[in-house]
C-alpha cells in the first residue's frame, strides 16, 4: 500500500491567504522562488489554472513530468502543480533527499480512485485463474502507486497516452493477454490502432467480479478495466457532429481518454503532447475543434491567434480535481518550505517505491 505523509501543517488553507490579492501573491511567489533558487522546483501538468502555470519550471503532459522528474537531482523542494498520483510518481522517481509537495491535497484524480489495490489483486487472482500465465498487466500512470507496484511485481508496466502504443506492443511481447487499467477507453483505442478488434476485448467490472463479454472467453486479448476520466467521458459523437454541421472546414483532434465512438468519429486523437505539438505546427487559418480538458484547450486558443480553435464541447469544465490546486495553495506551500515547514508532503512507502519502480522504469526505457 501506498503512504501518504501528511505533517500537521496539512489542512485547510489558513484564510489569510484568502485575503491576499493576486498581485500580492504573485509577488510573494516571484520572492521565494528568487530566495530558493535551484533547491526549489515546481513541475506543471497542462490542465492547470494560468494563474499557477505561469511559475512553472516544467510543463507537460504525465510522461514529460516523469522524465523531468527522475532526471531532477539538485532540488531538494519540489512542488508539483498537478493532482495526486503525479506527486506520488515524482516521489518515487526522485531521490530520498528529496521532498516533493502537493500544494492541495484534495487534488486527487477520479480515475485513479476508481481501481483500489484489493479490487485489483481479486481481479487479478480470478483472471490467472482463468487464463493461468498468460496475462500481462499494464496501468495507465493515472493510478495510485499501489497499483503502479501491482503491475511491477507481476512483470508489467505503466504507460502513458504518449507511449500507450509502443507499450502495449511491447506487453504483446512478454505475453498473450493484456490486463489494463484504470482506463478502458485509452486502452481499447490503443488496443484497437494496433490491429486487435474489438471481440477480442473484454472489460472487467471491479464491482461485481466479472466480465462484460459475449462469447468464448479463451478469444479475450485484450482485458480491460471499468475506469473512464470524467472529463474526457463529456465529448460525445453527437458533440463531432455538430461541428461537422456548423464548422465542415473544422479539424477534429480528441484525447484517447475519449471513448471509442468519439475517438472514431474524430479526425486525428493523441496525448496531450500531441494535442499541442499538432495545434503549433498547423498553418495559420487552419480550423480545429479539440476535445480535451478546458484550461488546456483555453490556453491553446490564447497561444494562436491566427487559428480558428473552439473547444469540441464548450460546455465542458476544467478538470476540477486539477483546478483545486490554485494560486493561493501554491503560495501557502511556498510559505511553508520557507519557513521550513513540511505541510502537504507526498511520501511513498519504500516497499511500494521499489515494486513500482519496476513498473515505472519498463516504461521510463522504452519511451
Amino acid at each position: 500500500m501506498s503512504t501518504i505523509c501528511t505533517l500537521p501543517t496539512q489542512g485547510m488553507l489558513p484564510e489569510k491567504y484568502r485575503r491576499l490579492s493576486r498581485d500580492e501573491m504573485e509577488k510573494r511567489v516571484r520572492e521565494i522562488k528568487e530566495k530558493l533558487g535551484d533547491q526549489l522546483f515546481i513541475p506543471a501538468h497542462h490542465y492547470q489554472k494560468d494563474e499557477v502555470i505561469q511559475f512553472a519550471d516544467a510543463i507537460g503532459d504525465s510522461l514529460q513530468l516523469a522524465q523531468v522528474a527522475a532526471k531532477n537531482k539538485q532540488a531538494k523542494h519540489i512542488v508539483f502543480c498537478g493532482v495526486h498520483f503525479m506527486a506520488e510518481t515524482a516521489d518515487m522517481l526522485t531521490t530520498d533527499e528529496q521532498i516533493v509537495y502537493l500544494p492541495d491535497m484534495r487534488a486527487g484524480c477520479s480515475m485513479a480512485d476508481m481501481a483500489n489495490i484489493y479490487q485489483t489483486e481479486e481481479a487479478w487472482e480470478k483472471l490467472t485463474a482463468l487464463f493461468g500465465d498468460t496475462i500481462i498487466p499494464l496501468t495507465y500512470v493515472n493510478s495510485t502507486a499501489a497499483i503502479k507496484a501491482f503491475t511491477g511485481r507481476n512483470g508489467g508496466a505503466c504507460v502513458t497516452s504518449s507511449n500507450a502504443k509502443k507499450m502495449v506492443e511491447w506487453a504483446l511481447t512478454q505475453k498473450e493477454r493484456i490486463f489494463f487499467l484504470p482506463d478502458q477507453h485509452l486502452g481499447r483505442n490503443t488496443a484497437y490502432e494496433l490491429g486487435i478488434p474489438l471481440e477480442q476485448m473484454a472489460v472487467w467490472n471491479p464491482i461485481s467480479g466479472e466480465f462484460k463479454y459475449e462469447g468464448n472467453v479463451q478469444d479475450i486479448k485484450v482485458i480491460l478495466w471499468d475506469g473512464y476520466c470524467s472529463v474526457h467521458q463529456g465529448f460525445t459523437v453527437e458533440n463531432v457532429q455538430e461541428v461537422r454541421e456548423n464548422y465542415p472546414e473544422m479539424t477534429v483532434i480528441v484525447h484517447p481518454e475519449c471513448s471509442f465512438e468519439v475517438v472514431q468519429a474524430a479526425d486525428l486523437s493523441g496525448s496531450t503532447k500531441y494535442i499541442v505539438e499538432t495545434i503549433k505546427n498547423a498553418p495559420a487559418g487552419s480550423s480545429w475543434a479539440i476535445g480535451t480538458e478546458m484550461n488546456l484547450v483555453k490556453r491553446i486558443i490564447a497561444e494562436h491567434p491566427d487559428k480558428h480553435i473552439i473547444s469540441l464541447n464548450e460546455n465542458m469544465c476544467p478538470c476540477l480535481t486539477m483546478n483545486r490546486i490554485d494560486l493561493p495553495h501554491f503560495l501557502w506551500a511556498l510559505e511553508m518550505i520557507e519557513n521550513g515547514e513540511q505541510g502537504n508532503v507526498i511520501k511513498v512507502d519504500r516497499e511500494t517505491t521499489e515494486e513500482a519502480l519496476l513498473s515505472l522504469n519498463r516504461m521510463l526505457q522504452l519511451a
